[in-house]
């Protein structure tokens, strides 16, 4: 895809996700005002709003009226929740989140936990309001966050993070987080736009093992750049793997390692999506520059 055409295409799209979680989510001021506020906080933080941005594309993909906007913001709920626990004292203890203090410095750790729990319930209250109409797209939608979000996946990479090297330098175990960690919730983004776009299944599956390897290459490269980049670039604290002594593939294998499979993976995914009926130009090139981003 040209790029001038992806960058208006990816420039649309990331307004359509701001004026959607404007409009979907309660607004600062609603009670208790604080507990709202810290939401907001987090929400409006910005980011690459990837995950929403691939929702919303996949489901043009399949059909370009496919409202995927409920399905993107639920999907962002999740992300921003799961960002707002990593971030506390107990778990990576980080102060900065996409350039703006953390949830917890900006308020304080209860107003923070508490801020993180509300968005998980109400992720799924948005695909409820979306699309009850549609029961059968609503089981898959659900069925496909719940699981993603859960312990096998998100739940469970965090946890089998958390205990960094001293757990084990095991490959199997590294595996495991990468593909919840981070992988999950992109492999879903993938799956559930496409979903909403009418996908048949065996394009929903070929979307999902897409999001699968580009998360993984997005994970590695978020790696790599922990090691090379700096906190302005970032927005966020780097340095913290080697700091916190995390399982990391770049550590376990080194550099070169870890940037011949951000190759690979990255081919991968896009020979799965170019494999479906769907319009996929897009998120080719937005699958090759999320392996070619330098923040």
């Amino acid at each position: 895809m040209d790029g001038a055409r992806f960058e208006s295409l990816h420039v649309g799209l990331i307004g359509e996700v701001e004026t959607a979680l404007r409009a979907l989510t309660p607004p600062a001021d609603a009670r208790p005002a604080r507990l709202h506020a810290a939401i907001r906080h987090s929400l409006e933080a910005g980011g690459k709003r990837l995950r929403p941005v691939i929702a919303l594309a996949a489901a043009r993909a399949f059909d370009p009226a496919g409202d995927a906007r409920a399905a993107a913001v639920a999907l962002e709920c999740i992300h921003t929740y799961s960002l707002i626990h990593d971030d506390l004292p107990c778990m990576d203890d980080a102060d900065l989140r996409r350039g703006r203090p953390s949830c917890h410095k900006a308020f304080d750790e209860a107003t923070a936990l508490l801020a993180g729990d509300a968005l998980i319930p109400f992720a799924f209250e948005l695909l409820a309001r979306g699309y009850g109409d549609r029961p059968a797209l609503l089981r898959d939608l659900t069925l496909e966050l719940a699981v993603t979000a859960g312990p096998s996946l998100l739940v469970g990479g965090q946890t089998e993070d958390m205990g960094g090297l001293a757990a084990g330098a095991d490959p199997d175990r590294l595996e495991f987080i990468l593909r919840g960690k981070t992988a999950a919730m992109l492999s879903a983004s993938f799956a559930m736009g496409a979903l909403v776009g009418g996908a048949a299944s065996a394009e929903v599956e070929a979307f999902r093992r897409a999001g699968r390897s580009a998360g993984i290459a997005f994970q590695l490269v978020d790696d790599l750049l922990d090691l090379t980049s700096d906190s302005v670039q970032m927005g966020k604290p780097v340095g913290a793997d080697a700091q916190n002594n995390k399982l990391t593939y770049a550590g376990l294998f080194g550099v070169p390692a870890a940037q011949a499979r951000v190759a690979a993976l990255t081919t991968e995914a896009s020979a799965l999506l170019q494999g479906t009926r769907g319009d996929t130009a897009f998120l080719v090139e937005l699958v090759g520059r999320m392996a070619a981003r330098r923040n």
